[in-house]
C-alpha cells in the first residue's frame, strides 16, 4: 500500500511538473508567482486538474444500473437535457488548483525549459562551511545514533560465537559490548557564493511598467541564482543623474524626475564590490536596466572606461537589459555594442514587453557563466 502512495504521488508531481512547464511562459510574463512567494516556495494556480472524488446524486434519479436499458445503450447526458451556449446552469465550472512548489524546483523547470547550462563556477573561492558526515562506527554515542542493523548483526555474531543461539527460538538480545554507534567527522569544504548587484534607471521615462517587468525579471534571475549557488547575496542601486543604495522594496517603488547620468550607477557598484565582494572568493553579477537615455556622449564614454577597468574584470557577467519605453532614445545600448562587440563578459538585451521577459533571462543567463 505504502508503495502504491509513493508511486500515485510521484505520479501527480510529474503531472504537475509538467503543467508548469506547459504554463511556464505565461507565468513569467503575467508575473502571477511574485504575490503568491513565501520563503522557500511559490504557490503556483495549475488548471484543468480535478481531485478525483464521489459524488451522490438523487435517489430519485436513474443512473447506471438502475431503470430501463439494454446493452450496448450510450451512459451520460442525452442530447435533450445539454445546456445551451450561454445560459447560467447548475454545473461546476472548471477547478484551478493550488499547489506549493519548492523554488529549487522551479529553477529546475526554469532551466529544463529555457535550456539553462549550470554555470561554472570561478573555483577560487576561500569562503568554506563546516559539514558533519557520518563515515564509520564506534562502540559508544547516544541512543539517538544507534545503528540498528550493525548492533543486531554484533549480537547474532557473538551468540553464535558462544553457542547460545537456538534456531528454534531466535531471540537476539543485544547487550552493551554489542552496541554500534554511527560517527561522524567534521570536514571543511569551500562554498561557491555569489553577490548580484542590480542597478536600475529610475528617471521619469522609466515607468511603473517598466519597473514591473525589472521586477519580475530579476526574480527568476535570482531563484536561478539560488539554485546555482549556495550563498547568494542581492544589492540594489537606483539612480537618475545621482545613483545611491537602497532596499530591494525601495528599488522597485522609486520614481524620480531629471537627467539620467549612468556612470553615477557604474562608481556605485565598482565601490561595493572593492569593499565587500573580493574578486577571487565571490562570483560577482551585474545587472543595468534602463531605457536607453544618458546624459551625454561624454558621460557614456565614462561608463565604458569604467566597464573596461573596474566592472568587466570583477564580474562573472555584466548584464545590460534595455527595456523599451515611450519617452527613452534607446541609445545606450547601441553605444555598448559598438564598444564591446565581441566581449563575452558583456551581455544586452531588448526587453520590448513582458512577453520578451523569458527571452531576455536566456540572452543573460544561457552562456552558464
Amino acid at each position: 500500500m505504502s508503495l502504491r502512495v509513493d508511486q500515485d504521488h510521484a505520479r501527480f508531481k510529474h503531472i504537475i511538473r509538467g503543467k508548469i512547464r506547459q504554463n511556464l511562459r505565461r507565468y513569467i510574463s503575467k508575473g502571477e508567482l511574485l504575490g503568491r512567494q513565501g520563503t522557500d516556495v511559490v504557490s503556483i494556480p495549475i488548471p484543468q486538474i480535478d481531485i478525483p472524488r464521489f459524488r451522490f446524486a438523487d435517489r430519485q434519479q436513474g443512473g447506471v444500473g438502475q431503470g430501463d436499458g439494454e446493452p450496448g445503450d450510450p451512459l451520460g447526458q442525452q442530447d435533450g437535457d445539454a445546456q445551451s451556449p450561454g445560459q447560467a446552469g447548475e454545473g461546476e465550472g472548471d477547478h484551478i488548483l493550488e499547489v506549493d512548489v519548492n523554488l529549487a524546483d522551479l529553477a529546475q523547470i526554469l532551466g529544463e525549459e529555457l535550456e539553462l547550462p549550470n554555470i561554472e563556477d570561478k573555483g577560487k573561492s576561500r569562503i568554506a562551511q563546516t559539514k558533519d558526515r557520518y563515515v564509520g562506527l564506534r562502540k559508544v554515542g547516544p541512543n539517538s545514533l544507534r545503528h540498528f542493523r550493525r548492533t543486531f548483526r554484533q549480537a547474532l555474531k557473538r551468540q553464535i560465537t558462544m553457542g547460545t543461539y537456538d534456531k528454534r527460538r531466535p531471540v537476539i538480545v543485544p547487550t552493551r559490548d554489542d552496541m554500534r554507534f554511527r560517527s561522524w567527522k567534521t570536514e571543511v569544504e569551500p562554498v561557491a557564493n555569489a553577490v548580484i548587484i542590480y542597478m536600475m534607471d529610475v528617471s521619469g521615462s522609466m515607468g511603473d511598467e517598466q519597473k514591473e517587468i525589472v521586477r519580475i525579471e530579476s526574480f527568476w534571475i535570482d531563484t536561478w541564482l539560488q539554485h546555482q549557488y549556495e550563498g547568494l547575496e542581492t544589492r540594489f542601486i537606483i539612480h537618475d543623474a545621482v545613483a545611491r543604495e537602497v532596499e530591494r522594496d525601495t528599488f522597485f517603488r522609486t520614481r524620480e524626475s531629471g537627467g539620467t547620468m549612468i556612470s553615477s550607477a557604474y562608481k556605485l557598484a565598482a565601490e561595493i564590490v572593492d569593499q565587500s565582494y573580493p574578486v577571487d572568493e565571490w562570483n560577482i553579477y551585474l545587472f543595468h536596466f534602463s531605457d536607453g537615455d544618458n546624459w551625454s556622449v561624454d558621460d557614456t564614454l565614462l561608463c565604458v572606461q569604467l566597464l573596461k577597468d573596474k566592472l568587466l574584470p570583477a564580474a562573472n557577467v555584466f548584464c545590460y537589459g534595455q527595456v523599451e519605453s515611450p519617452y527613452g532614445s534607446g541609445q545606450f545600448i547601441k553605444d555598448l555594442e559598438e564598444h564591446f562587440k565581441g566581449e563575452e563578459q558583456l551581455l544586452t538585451s531588448e526587453i520590448r514587453d513582458r512577453d520578451a521577459i523569458t527571452d531576455s533571462i536566456k540572452d543573460f543567463l544561457g552562456k552558464g557563466k
